[in-house]
Order: C-alpha cells, then structure tokens, then sequence
C-alpha cells in the first residue's frame, strides 16, 4: 500500500507552497513548521518531506535551523533536501537531524561529488531527485532545465547503487490537476529496483489511489493537504491502514 509522506517546503523559516516551482507564485500557509510537522506526526505519519526552497535558490543550506527543530521535537523520518552543493552542506544537514538527504541540482551538475556521497553515506541515506519538466531533468530550484532525460539519468545512478528516487513533473506541481500517471508508468517499466516516490499534482484520496493502481511505493503531498483537499481525517484513516 502506498505511503504518504507529507511535504514541508521552507522559505525564511516558514511553510510555504510554489506552483510549478515558480518563486513568484509563493502561498504562505503556516508560520511554524515545527508545529505542522508535530500534527503530521499525530495523525500517523512516519516520514516527511522536507525542502529548504531557500537554500535551493542560493546553492547552499540556509534553513537548517527548522530541520533541526523539527527533528528535535518528533520522530519523524526526514528527507531533507535544497542546497545540497557540497561536503559541508551534507554534514550540516546530517548533523542537525537530516535522516536521509536528496540531492537533484547536484547529480546533474557534478556527478563525481554525488557519488562520492552515494560511497561515504550510503545508498540508503542518499536520494536521487529527479525533477522534470517536458521530460528533461531541471536543476537549482527548478530555474533551470538541463538537456538530460529523465529514464537514462534515473538508470545512471541506479548503476552507481541508487535506490530511492523521488520525481516531480514541474508542470503539475502544486497544481492540484492530479499526478504524472503516464510518466510514473513509465519509469516503473523501464527500470526495476528502485523505490519510486511520486511527487506533484496530487489533489485528493483519488489521486494516491491511481498511483497505488500503478505500484508506485510512495507520494509526497503538500498543496492538497494544506488546502484540506486530502482531510487530516483521511490520512490518519490512511496512515492506520499502513500498519
């Protein structure tokens, strides 16, 4: 059964959402993302998502301070990524609570350092994001698209031992017009062993549902459950069946 895990997405220590990664088209939802995570938590949730859209924009970590607190005061799995761009960036993030991290900008723009963290932490503490727009990958907070596609990008780091791969089709994020079916379709038949986490689009329990129709492992939602479009009601009754 499908996992949801929630997103957190962090600009000047508050949780915000952008549509189609656009800074410009930015919603502010909560000043406390502490206590957001806090209520994720109570309703069942073992893991979260968490993104520092700062750090993202300016190629280094910024809001490390929120992960810390956050993974202070739950026991919540994170994922932290954002600004990941070098060895002190990833032992900054690790130190201050980050369970696993994902790096997307890094895995395209310097393949050797990715690796060489894919060797050091291992497989299992290291994603792959693999964000794209019209099918090619997209780098620094989604400012930028690269020439790569995404099924040969995926298989590359596959290769090099990757497990967990979390993509987002850009044009759906934050949308809430329903997720990628066609593109996770897609990357499940063409590569196996890999943990594929779903990512963008996602309006309502509908929506999981086709993705769990399609064996994808697990979701990140943020927009829909912000806007109530997914109730804490239908997670936690989500979240108890998963146990």
């Amino acid at each position: 059964m499908i996992e949801i895990i929630p997103a957190i997405d962090i600009i000047e220590g508050k949780c915000v959402r952008l549509s189609k990664g656009d800074y410009s088209q930015k919603k502010m939802y909560n000043e406390s993302p502490v206590e957001v995570a806090k209520l994720y938590e109570s309703l069942g949730c073992k893991s979260l998502h968490l993104v520092d859209l700062d750090g993202a924009k300016s190629s280094h970590i910024v809001n490390y301070a929120v992960l810390e607190a956050i993974a202070t005061k739950t026991r919540l799995t994170i994922d932290f990524g954002g600004g990941l761009k070098s060895d002190d960036d990833l032992r900054i993030a690790f130190e201050c609570g980050a369970s696993k991290v994902t790096g997307g900008s890094i895995a395209v723009k310097n393949n050797a350092l990715f690796e060489s963290w894919i060797g050091r932490y291992g497989a299992d503490h290291i994603i792959l994001g693999a964000d794209a727009k019209g099918g090619k990958i997209a780098t620094n907070g989604w400012l930028e698209s690269s020439d790569q596609q995404i099924i040969p990008f995926i298989e590359y780091y596959v290769g090099k031992g990757i497990t967990d791969v979390i993509s987002t089709d850009i044009d759906r994020d934050g949308m809430l017009e329903g997720p990628s079916l066609q593109l996770y379709s897609e990357i499940l038949a063409k590569i196996s062993g890999i943990r594929l986490i779903a990512s963008g689009g996602v309006s309502d329990m509908a929506d999981i549902d086709a993705l769990d129709e399609i064996n994808v492992p697990a979701v990140i939602v943020g927009k829909a459950l912000y806007e109530g479009r997914i109730t804490p009601d239908e997670l936690e009754h989500h979240n108890v069946k998963l146990i």
